[in-house]
């Protein structure tokens, strides 16, 4: 058997009196989506960027393993190193696609740098790849020279989603990826990325405070509340079988509406 894809032991971060993260630790295999959920200021988003590499933690440990097989600490790699890892074999979708998105780079252009981080230098197949890709998310090749801005807010995700992709990464992180968009824009985004993440085997650190899109997405799932991860097992059975009376209250919660 394998060795997990990602480890995290014993995170936590403080921000001055507020500890938004306690003392966590899990296993991510590969292939395997995992939710964290959790009300506003639970600590999710900061457990993200933690294990993605974005913000340092106080004490504790992410290692991440290759493709060579070898398990490497995020701390001891160089910001070089790290930068890389984010243009090829990770991804990260943002609520706003504006942020990772180049808005003043046509919607080519912007799934065609990832391809360039590789060292792809072939214009006309970096241009097709861009292309299938616009049409893999749902987008029209002819839209392949316009910029993000002319795009909807749920053309501006998928758009997002095709530059994450198009490099075949090992592990996607997604915050929020469908909040703010419409019901009716939310439920084929849904769709989309459910497909994707099966077609490609990817595996997937999910944040998410609504838990339909957990159960969608996710084989796994975190509950956090104040810093702490509470509750933790197959998406399926924590959510229809809640031990812990926060989870509880957020499914029952769910459930009133």
């Amino acid at each position: 058997m394998s060795a997990p894809l990602l480890v995290a032991n014993h995170l936590c971060k403080r921000y001055g009196d507020i500890q938004a993260c306690r003392n966590i630790s899990f296993e991510l295999e590969e292939g395997e989506a995992l939710a964290i959920v959790g009300e506003s200021g639970s600590g999710k988003t900061t457990l993200l960027h933690l294990i993605a590499g974005l913000i340092q933690a106080d004490s504790g440990e992410v290692s991440y393993r290759g493709r060579d097989g070898a398990p490497r600490q995020l701390s001891s790699m160089s910001e070089g190193e790290r930068r890389a890892l984010m243009r090829t074999d990770w991804g990260f979708v943002h609520q706003d696609a504006a942020l990772g998105l180049r808005m003043n780079v046509s919607a080519g252009g912007n799934i065609g740098e990832r391809l360039m981080a590789l060292g792809d230098r072939h214009y006309g197949k970096i241009r097709e790849s861009a292309a299938q890709w616009l049409e893999r998310v749902e987008i029209p090749r002819d839209r392949l020279d316009h910029s993000p801005r002319t795009y909807s807010g749920g053309m501006r995700q998928r758009l997002q989603i095709a530059r994450n992709l198009v490099t075949s990464p090992r592990l996607v992180f997604m915050d929020e990826p469908t909040g703010g968009l419409d019901v009716s824009v939310q439920a084929r985004l849904l769709d989309l990325i459910r497909n994707l993440i099966a077609e490609m085997g990817l595996a997937v650190v999910l944040v998410t405070h609504d838990l339909a899109v957990a159960r969608l997405l996710s084989n796994r799932i975190l509950v956090m509340k104040q810093g702490d991860v509470i509750e933790s097992g197959l998406t399926d059975r924590v959510l229809d079988d809640p031990q812990a009376p926060y989870t509880q209250l957020l499914v029952s919660s769910v459930l009133a509406v």
